[in-house]
């Protein structure tokens, strides 16, 4: 899952992005209000972490835009402003939830994730596949109620392939949601971790779909 953060400052926005980047999300930060909105005109996120302080362009005025615009991604704003009247004017204008800093980025995953299942109209935790279950908060996966140990990049991978049974997600798409806006990134770094988890969950649950990508599906539904 790709997210977006727009914060401008440096420390608690590289905390932030190492914190959601371990739990597994893609990641983009963006220090400036214009460009985080122009960043959302043109690219499809699944939650904006929002700071009201910006340069560039404040977050509400930001947050009103988006919504005068009919974009839905979900709004979490991290903000130093704690007065009442901040936190309402927040929410008025669109905003899906709210935290005050400091805060603990255990917090600030758990509210990611938790506004990213409410979006994509996930009420339960966990995301299922016959008899795959993936639980994003504990980061567990069970096959046939047996617990399957996952690295980082696999889970990431599962956790993607997943949201969308069946949708086929190119190499190029499957990549990003595993290194983000990072570079370097070996040709056979997607197929490597690929490869790794058909070991672990069983070859016919992973399908290449020639010249296009990969599915997830389950193996007595492979037509």
């Amino acid at each position: 899952m790709k997210l977006l953060i727009a914060e401008d400052d440096p420390l608690i926005g590289a905390a932030m992005e190492q914190g959601l980047r371990m739990a597994g999300f893609s990641v983009h930060w963006t220090r400036d209000g214009k460009e985080a909105e122009t960043l959302l005109g043109n690219e499809v996120y699944a939650l904006l972490v929002l700071d009201l302080g910006l340069p560039g362009q404040d977050g509400l005025v930001l947050l009103k835009h988006l919504r005068q615009a009919d974009n839905h991604v979900p709004v979490l704003i991290v903000t130093a402003r704690d007065a009442v009247g901040d936190r309402v004017a927040g929410l008025n204008l669109g905003a899906d939830d709210y935290l005050v800093k400091p805060f603990d980025l255990n917090e600030l995953v758990a509210r990611a994730r938790a506004l990213v299942r409410r979006h994509a109209g996930r009420a339960r935790p966990e995301m299922c596949l016959g008899a795959l279950q993936l639980h994003p908060l504990t980061r567990e996966v069970r096959l046939d109620g047996v617990p399957l140990k996952l690295s980082q990049r696999e889970f990431t991978l599962l956790e993607t392939l997943l949201e969308t049974p069946g949708a086929v997600f190119s190499k190029e798409q499957l990549e990003e949601r595993l290194y983000g806006w990072e570079g370097d990134v070996s040709s056979n770094a997607v197929e490597v971790h690929l490869h790794n988890l058909r070991k672990k969950l069983g070859a016919d649950w992973i399908r290449n779909v020639r010249g296009v990508g990969f599915k997830l599906v389950e193996p007595r539904n492979l037509s």
